[in-house]
């Protein structure tokens, strides 16, 4: 029973911090903020249920969900996700991807420190100017996104699991660019006879501001009097898309071939955004293969004003494949995601992990 009420301390504690952030995630405040890229789930194994998995995320995906779950690596965990965004090359962002690669170590009895890094690319696009607005004739620039995360889990008794994450985040052309530093913090109980009740809260995203600098926002002129002079355009402050999620899920379990079904729910109150509401299930068979399916919920989703492109529809599967002795944890996971990104084309996530 303590630590129930240490769990709802926690809640209380959180949803104050950023009270006054949720509170202000109105229309008003959409596409005020930078770094954006830090609200897109790259793991496969969580976009197929939509990161739904706030409360029972488990492993390196869990540095995006809730990073509480990366306590529950056992030794070494290694993972790649690569995501094409929207439809890839055939779709309207004309080659835009992220690749993601992460590494935890279990350094401590108790815990597990964490790096992962998240690079998203967008191809080549054409350089536009006041006399040739279309492009084609001034180059081309290809933009990059990257933030790098490292984090450290502890399991502070067999129920509670909490850590903390530290982040860079960079975003830059060849001429103008902006890099910040931000912190997500979570944690995760676990009850039941079997462990089968969980319950998962994550603050995502809180940091200082960000601002763009760079030879991009200057300009050469020439005045009347045929002196050369430059102008300089002074660049806004933007802040980090701040977030807390909170999720709950249940574990039914099965001994004939080890069959589980898992039902999950989550809340993820945006302070930029609109708020989503998640929903899925994940099926587990011999633990080996597993089939997931979410939908995510947002005000204004079947009037057809949704705020975000990754909503509705999502679903996915992982393969476990064990290595070793049958008590042995190492293995090699393979995973595929789907996200519906109306009114565009989908998203596609594929992903491999091995455990030493």
């Amino acid at each position: 029973m303590k630590n129930i009420f240490r769990i709802f301390a926690v809640v209380v504690v959180l949803s104050a911090l950023t009270s006054q952030s949720a509170m202000a995630g109105n229309d008003e405040r959409r596409g005020t903020t930078g770094a954006s890229e830090l609200l897109i789930n790259p793991w496969a194994r969580n976009t197929g249920w939509g990161g739904v998995n706030v409360a029972n995320v488990r492993g390196l995906s869990s540095m995006f969900s809730n990073v509480a779950g990366l306590a529950f690596v056992n030794n070494i965990e290694v993972g790649y996700t690569n995501t094409m965004l929207y439809g890839g090359k055939s779709g309207l962002t004309s080659g835009a991807s992220i690749n993601s690669f992460g590494v935890g170590i279990r350094i401590f009895e108790r815990g597990v420190a964490g790096v992962y890094v998240m690079a998203m690319s967008f191809g080549d696009i054409d350089v536009t100017r006041y006399d040739s607005p279309e492009g084609g004739a001034n180059g081309t620039f290809s933009p990059s996104y990257m933030n790098i995360n490292v984090a450290y889990a502890h399991s502070f008794t067999n129920t509670i699991h909490g850590a903390v994450t530290f982040k860079v985040v960079t975003e830059s052309t060849d001429n103008v660019s902006a890099s910040g530093l931000g912190i997500d913090a979570g944690i995760q109980y676990v009850t039941g006879e079997d462990d089968e009740l969980k319950f998962g809260i994550a603050l995502k995203n809180w940091g200082p501001s960000m601002k763009f600098s760079g030879t991009g926002l200057s300009l050469q002129m020439i005045n009347t009097a045929g002196n050369n002079f430059t102008v300089e355009t002074r660049a806004a402050e933007m802040e980090l898309p701040t977030c807390l999620n909170i999720g709950l899920s249940y574990d039914f379990l099965f001994e004939k071939w080890d069959q589980r079904l898992t039902l999950a729910a989550a809340f993820t109150s945006n302070a930029f955004l609109r708020d989503n509401y998640t929903v899925g299930f994940e099926y587990s068979l011999l633990n080996m293969f597993q089939l997931r399916a979410g939908y995510i919920m947002q005000p204004g989703l079947w009037s057809g004003s949704p705020a975000t492109a990754n909503n509705g529809i999502c679903a996915g599967a992982s393969v476990d494949v064990p290595f070793g002795k049958e008590d042995s944890n190492m293995g090699l996971t393979i995973d595929y995601s789907y996200q519906s990104a109306s009114p565009m084309r989908g998203t596609h996530s594929i992903g491999a992990s091995f455990r030493f």
